[in-house]
C-alpha cells in the first residue's frame, strides 16, 4: 500500500522538482498512513540517494542500470510498473516535468490507473480521493476524483515548495526485467549548458518580451539578471522568433515557474504567459503600454520605456551590491 514517487533522476541530479515530488509524496503517505518509497532509476551516487530521504523518503529503491541514465519513456514505464507491482503500491507521484509528461500517461495506461496531470495541491483523502489542478490557463481550478484502485498524480513543478522532511531512507537495490528491445532511444552524445541559473531552479527570474524589439537588445535583460543573480526567461513570441532558446520560454506551452521575484520587461501578459508565472510570489512589470494585461496582474508596475528604466535600475542595484 506504499506511495511510490518517481523523482526524475535521469541526469544524476536531484533537481528542485524532484525534491518537491518526494516531499509531496511523503505528505500523501502520511495522510494514508503508509510509507514513501522513492524510486531512483540509473546509476545514482550514494549522496544523491540520501537526498531523497532528506525530503521524506522512508525507503529508497534503486535500479542500478546505466541504460536507465537517459530517459526512455518505454523502458522507464516498464521499470516503474514492475516496481509498483512488487510493492503493491496504490498511489504513484510523478513530477510533471518534460520526462514526467512522457512517463505518466504510459504508466497510467499500463497500470489502468487514473491520472491527474498538473496537480497543484495535496489530495483530499477523507473518503474520496480528490486532486486539485489548474484549468483555463491558470484562471481557475478543478477537482478530480480518482476512482481507480491505483492512482497517479502528476505534480506540477513549483506548485508545492520543497521542504525537508527527514526519514530513515534505507537504500534497497532492486532488479527489473529489461531487454535491449525495451529501449527505443539511443543517446550518442550529451552537451549541457553550464552558464547561468537553471530556470526551473531559480528563485529570481528576469524575463523579456517583444518590447525588446530584437535579440540585439537582450543585453539589458542579461545585465540585470547577472546583477541580482537571476535566471533569464522570455515570452513565447520571443522564443518562436528565435531571439532566445525555447527552454527559456515560460507560459502555458512553456515552463511553469514559481520564483520569489519575477521581473517582466516588455511583455504584454497574454493569458497563456500568465499561466506560467501566476504562482510567482512577487511580479514586477515594466511596460510602456498602460493597458498591458500584465500590469493588472503585477504586484508592482512601471509604465515607461524599458530602454530608459532598466539600465537605470541595473545601475542602482549594482551600486547597492557594491556598497553592501
Amino acid at each position: 500500500m506504499a506511495v511510490i514517487v518517481y523523482p526524475d533522476t535521469v541526469e544524476k541530479e536531484i533537481k528542485k522538482a524532484s525534491k518537491e515530488a518526494v516531499y509531496y509524496a511523503s505528505k500523501v503517505a502520511g495522510q494514508l498512513g503508509t510509507e514513501t518509497i522513492a524510486l531512483a532509476l540509473g546509476t545514482l551516487e550514494e549522496d544523491k540517494l540520501s537526498t531523497l530521504a532528506k525530503y521524506g523518503a522512508d525507503q529508497v529503491a534503486t535500479v542500478h542500470d546505466e541504460r536507465l541514465d537517459h530517459f526512455d519513456s518505454c523502458a522507464h514505464t516498464k521499470a516503474v510498473a514492475e516496481i509498483v507491482e512488487q510493492y503493491s503500491a496504490r498511489v504513484i507521484v510523478i513530477p510533471y516535468t518534460n520526462n514526467g509528461q512522457g512517463l505518466a500517461p504510459r504508466l497510467s495506461a499500463r497500470l489502468k490507473a487514473g491520472l491527474v496531470p498538473g496537480a497543484v495541491d495535496f489530495p483530499r483523502t477523507d473518503g474520496d480521493f480528490v486532486v486539485k489542478k489548474g484549468v483555463f490557463s491558470g484562471k481557475g481550478f478543478a477537482y478530480y476524483k480518482i476512482n481507480t484502485d491505483r492512482k497517479i498524480i502528476g505534480m506540477l513543478p513549483n506548485s508545492i515548495g520543497p521542504q525537508e522532511n527527514p526519514k530513515a531512507g534505507a537504500v534497497e537495490q532492486l532488479n527489473v526485467t529489461l531487454e535491449d528491445s525495451d529501449f527505443t532511444v539511443q543517446v550518442k552524445d550529451v552537451q549541457k549548458s553550464t552558464e547561468g541559473v537553471p530556470l526551473s531552479e531559480a528563485d529570481l527570474v528576469v524575463s523579456g518580451g517583444r518590447g525588446l524589439k530584437g535579440p540585439e537588445n537582450w543585453g539589458v535583460i542579461e545585465d540585470l539578471a547577472e546583477t541580482i543573480g537571476a535566471a533569464t526567461a522570455c515570452s513565447r513570441p520571443v522564443a518562436d522568433s528565435e531571439w532566445r532558446p525555447h527552454h527559456e520560454h515560460v507560459g502555458q506551452t512553456g515552463q511553469t515557474i514559481r520564483p520569489s521575484l519575477y521581473i517582466a520587461i516588455g511583455i504584454s501578459g497574454a493569458i497563456q504567459h500568465l499561466a506560467g508565472i501566476n504562482k510567482s510570489k512577487v511580479i514586477v512589470a515594466i511596460n510602456k503600454d498602460p493597458e498591458a494585461p500584465i500590469l493588472k496582474e503585477a504586484d508592482y508596475g512601471i509604465v515607461a520605456d524599458a530602454f530608459e528604466v532598466v539600465p537605470k535600475l541595473t545601475e542602482a542595484l549594482k551600486e547597492k551590491v557594491a556598497a553592501s
